[in-house]
């Protein structure tokens, strides 16, 4: 009977241990959940850190002030000492027209470079440019060809040649010019010394080119004003 008692306290003891063991691994089962998502929130936090930080340097950017407005050109008239304004007509021909309120004969002298400027038409948006063999040409899109030396020759004249061509032997820039009838001529066949390569600025407005708005500077042109106006010098 004792032993039998026994056996049977015993059986009992091994059960109670094994609830127990049961016990403590359901609390490690429990308590592992809370510990992972414990670890999970630290990322979480730190990610909505970062998230505010970057909103906060979106802002910041924002609060810049704009940059400063940058030259454009000068809006101006070509007048050429043969009688004729440069006209850049919308079909790409280039020739000298006697009306002086035709649209197409106002230009944008943009400065890209020391006494140098590009010829875009402001109704058309084309360029002026001039090719290897002298010829004038419009281009949608400005190229090397399509710059030009500005230079004031005797009497206030301002001549306007080639800044890629040039005679190869003699080293004689190429020219922009109108012959008598108001017909553009070939580089090579205009001299700086003839009528045909003499033009007057006229401006009628200096336009800035900002980001927020479009502002322009007016200039005030005086009757019988002769002397040129460079792309360089609007303020």
């Amino acid at each position: 009977m004792s032993r039998a008692a026994a056996i049977a306290s015993s059986l009992i003891r091994q059960k109670r241990q094994a609830r127990e063991r049961e016990k403590a691994n359901a609390c490690r089962g429990s308590s592992s959940p809370s510990n992972s998502k414990g670890t999970n929130e630290k990322p979480s936090k730190l990610n909505v850190f970062s998230r505010v930080k970057l909103f906060g340097s979106r802002k910041k950017r924002k609060r810049r002030r704009p940059p400063e407005p940058q030259l454009k050109g000068i809006v101006t008239r070509l007048s050429s000492r043969q009688g004729f304004q440069l006209q850049l007509q919308p079909d790409g021909t280039i020739d000298g027209t006697k009306d002086e309120d035709s649209t197409y004969t106002v230009f944008n002298l943009i400065p890209v470079g020391l006494r140098v400027v590009a010829i875009q038409g402001v109704q058309t948006k084309l360029y002026l440019a001039m090719n290897n063999e002298g010829f004038l040409y419009t281009s949608e899109h400005f190229t090397p060809e399509c710059k030009f030396k500005e230079s004031v020759f005797e009497n206030y004249y301002v001549t306007y040649s080639s800044m890629l061509y040039r005679q190869q032997a003699s080293g004689r820039a190429w020219y922009l010019g109108l012959n008598k009838e108001g017909g553009i001529m070939k580089g090579n066949h205009v001299k700086k010394n003839k009528p045909a390569a003499h033009f007057i600025p006229k401006p009628l407005k200096c336009e800035l080119n900002q980001d927020s708005e479009n502002s322009e500077i007016r200039i005030s042109v005086k009757s019988g004003f002769t002397g040129p106006v460079f792309a360089t010098m609007c303020p």
